[in-house]
């Protein structure tokens, strides 16, 4: 993915200047947050149609809990035996 550095905020300046933040979400797709000059947060706006937003907590859950099947998928079947 490239990151665009107009999407670049530190953590202290997010934590101190949020409104900051916000209006770069409003020019932007997202805003990565720095820590230690390393990107280690994404914000993205919610839109309004986004199906997650209409999903169940145990749907979510479930959906989580695919993933983690699915990306360690040997080693379940290696414990399994």
């Amino acid at each position: 993915m490239m990151i665009n550095t107009e999407n670049l905020i530190s953590i202290t300046e997010a934590n101190q200047n949020f409104s900051k933040v916000v209006n770069k979400l409003s020019k932007n797709d997202y805003v990565v947050i720095l820590k230690n000059n390393k990107p280690k947060y994404m914000i993205k706006p919610i839109k309004e149609n986004d199906p997650i937003l209409e999903l169940t907590d145990n749907e979510k859950l479930t959906i989580i809990a695919n993933r983690i099947l699915a990306e360690h998928r040997q080693a379940f079947l290696e414990l399994g035996k």
